[in-house]
């Protein structure tokens, strides 16, 4: 027996709702259904998806691994819907590309070369810098496209762009820590624990700017560009950090374990998607990326990351 491509996109409903009665709703099913397609896929699996607790459900090891497969089975079949229309366009030419750290590491490498397949009169020039750089390139014709944080964009008057996704972001704590046992979470409380402090891609700025807004502060203990070491210090109960779903991983690298949790205070989302100059023309090989990109992302995807 093979799973549905209906039961795949009720367990990826649910892996981004963290709960199946909220995946049920967002999906418009009944929770029946929902709860009888993971079932079935639990059963021919051989192996738990979830692990069910109060505040709904988190995936399993088998769960991220079977995650990762589904959203690329359900965006593949969205692009056999659409990819022979675009590949009898005969779509050719080179995009300058360039692209932000966390895009370039997290999210982008499997739909370019997904894009690369369907596409193979298009070169892709690809180029990682940092957003000053990236906005500064765009203005003058260095790049034609940026793949970014659209959220840090601060050239808004030359330059256009178009959030594909916004990620959420949420406490990172190690298995066994005692916020665990709580129902909620707040920046007061996140304040009296070691923070390890993100700061690629103008993460720790960004912070700032949400804490500043509280009476309270971060008790930063280490700062760090890289997203690994921050997710093996937490993993080993050295402290906690506030980062966005788009570059969580539920293991170290060492194999312990990183769980989440949602902050009460209001925290900005980290948008990605695209960022273009006003004063220049896309070609078609841009747009052809653009609509590619929309279409990669699926339903399932678009609008949130989860």
């Amino acid at each position: 027996m093979e799973p549905s491509l209906r039961q795949i996109r009720y367990f990826i409903a649910v892996a981004n709702a963290g709960q199946i009665s909220r995946a049920a709703m967002e999906i418009s099913v009944s929770q029946s259904a929902v709860t009888a397609a993971i079932k079935s896929l639990e059963e021919m699996i051989a192996a738990p998806l979830f692990e069910r607790h109060a505040g709904g459900v988190t995936l399993t090891y088998e769960g991220n691994l079977f995650l990762d497969h589904a959203r690329h089975i359900v965006a593949a079949v969205e692009e056999a819907v659409q990819l022979p229309r675009r590949i009898r366009e005969n779509v050719s030419g080179r995009i300058n590309m360039a692209v932000s750290y966390t895009v370039s590491g997290y999210f982008l490498p499997p739909y370019i070369a997904r894009f690369s397949r369907g596409f193979p009169n298009v070169q892709i020039n690809l180029t990682e810098a940092d957003r000053g750089v990236i906005e500064e390139g765009l203005i003058s014709g260095t790049f034609d496209l940026g793949v970014v944080l659209t959220s840090n964009i601060i050239n808004q008057e030359d330059l256009s762009c178009d959030t594909l996704f916004r990620s959420r972001r949420r406490l990172w704590l190690d298995a066994h820590h005692r916020f665990l046992e709580q129902s909620k979470v707040s920046l007061q409380d996140i304040a009296a624990e070691p923070y390890i402090m993100l700061t690629v891609d103008e993460a720790s700025n960004t912070a700032q700017r949400y804490w500043n807004k509280t009476p309270h502060s971060p008790a930063t203990v280490f700062r760090t560009s890289s997203v690994e070491a921050v997710r093996s210090m937490v993993a080993n109960g050295m402290g906690v950090a506030v980062l966005s779903d788009m570059v969580y991983r539920p293991w170290s690298l060492d194999g312990r374990r990183v769980e989440v949790m949602p902050v009460t205070d209001t925290i900005p989302t980290m948008d990605a998607g695209f960022a273009w100059s006003n004063g220049s023309e896309r070609s078609n090989a841009v747009n052809a990326f653009i609509e590619f990109m929309h279409l990669a992302m699926g339903p399932d995807t678009k609008g949130t990351w989860n």
